[in-house]
């Protein structure tokens, strides 16, 4: 990267998932795609892009500041509940919905 450029997430992205029907469906994309990890990114580019810091996740949550970094990690496996507080805490849910066929 040349000196005073600016990283293709902050400049395009970030400003982007402040908006949160952007956000809602990058997230369900994300979760659509055959890598589990891509989801987890997702999550924590949303959490940057808001400028959301782990402590105050953390506070918001009632989850562990560590096990959220660590939920969020490209390793991370999150329980459902911890995933579903965790989109609730960032103003999203976990829908279900019928697959279309044909």
């Amino acid at each position: 990267m040349s000196k005073g450029s600016i990283p293709y997430e902050e400049s395009t992205l970030y400003p982007l998932l402040h908006d949160d029907e952007f956000a809602a469906n990058y997230l369900t994309e994300c979760l659509h795609d055959t890598e589990p990890a891509l989801f987890l990114l997702a999550l924590r580019q949303i959490t940057e892009a808001r400028n959301i810091k782990m402590t105050g996740l953390a506070q918001a949550t009632g989850l562990d500041r560590a096990g959220l970094y660590r939920m969020l990690s490209e390793k991370g496996n999150p329980e459902l509940s911890s995933l579903n507080t965790l989109l609730d805490a960032l103003g999203f849910e976990i829908a279900i919905k019928t697959k279309a066929v044909g």
